[in-house]
C-alpha cells in the first residue's frame, strides 16, 4: 500500500539548518495532503506543517512559522521540510504523514499513513 520513508535528520547546532525528505509510494502522491509532525521525549506528537495537493497551500504551527518551509515535488513523489534557525526546543523525532484526502489537517487523526520518523537534535 502506501509507504513513507523519511531522511535528512541529524545533529545540528542552534541557528543551523536541516532539510528533511519524505519519499512516498503506493498511491497517487499528488492527490493527497502531506504533513509533518514531531514528537519530543515526554511530549505528545504535535503538528508542524501541511501542504495541500491541489493548491499547494501551506499551514504551519505557530512555533515554527517563519523558520520552517514545507514543499513537495510530485515528479519525485517527495515532500520536504526545510528547517532554518533551529532551536534546541526543535529537538524531536520528525514524522512524515499522508492525509486521508486532498485536504490537510492539523491533528494526527487527519492522517492515515506515517513514516518511521527521523531524529533531529539541535545542540546549544
Amino acid at each position: 500500500q502506501v509507504q513513507l520513508v523519511e531522511s535528512g535528520g541529524g545533529l545540528v547546532q542552534a541557528g543551523g539548518s536541516l532539510r528533511l525528505s519524505c519519499a512516498a509510494s503506493g498511491r497517487t502522491f499528488s492527490q493527497y495532503a502531506m504533513g509533518w509532525f514531531r514528537q519530543a521525549p515526554g511530549k505528545e506528537r504535535e503538528f508542524v506543517a501541511v501542504i495541500s495537493w491541489n493548491t499547494g497551500r501551506t499551514v504551519y504551527a505557530d512555533s515554527v512559522k517563519g523558520r520552517f518551509t514545507i514543499s513537495r515535488d510530485n515528479a519525485k513523489n517527495t515532500v520536504y521540510l526545510q528547517m532554518n534557525s533551529l532551536k534546541p526546543e526543535d529537538t524531536a523525532v520528525y514524522y512524515c504523514a499522508g492525509g486521508r484526502t486532498a485536504v490537510g489537517g492539523t491533528t494526527s487523526r487527519d492522517y492515515a499513513y506515517w513514516g518511521q520518523g527521523t531524529q533531529v537534535t539541535v545542540s546549544s
